[in-house]
């Protein structure tokens, strides 16, 4: 069993920056390929980025790219989202995920049916 908890969402003027945490339970965090996602009203759950269970492998959506960052810390068994210039199209709850497949490949890591858990997710608002 994985438990998912993320943190560091709230209110933020366009423009600034935000750091969203996903810390996970137990001891194989380490082999974990891991995910973003998020959700605004009234749409569909997007993916925003993924990261390979080492870190060194990592993949952004369009809409973000450029933007955000994602790392990890194996040490810590969490991973990071950091979020630069922010833009109210960003408001979402945002979604840490653990990858279910064996083969990270870039079209895979896109789709949620790939992760088998999730985390409650955090708000993120955006103003202007």
């Amino acid at each position: 069993q994985v438990q998912l908890v993320e943190s560091g969402g709230g209110l933020v003027q366009a423009g600034n920056s935000l750091r969203l945490s996903c810390a996970a339970s137990g001891r194989t965090f380490s082999s974990y390929n891991m995910g973003w996602f998020r959700q605004a009203p009234g749409k569909e759950r997007e993916f925003v980025a993924g990261v390979s269970s080492g870190g060194s492998v990592t993949y952004y959506s369009d809409s973000v790219k450029g933007r955000f960052t994602i790392s990890r810390d194996n040490v810590k068994n969490t991973m990071y989202l950091h979020m630069n210039n922010v833009k109210p199209e960003d408001t979402a709850v945002y979604y840490c995920a653990k990858y279910a497949g064996y083969f990270f490949y870039n079209y895979m890591s896109r789709n949620a049916v790939n992760y088998d858990y999730w985390g409650q997710g955090t708000q993120v608002t955006v103003s202007s």
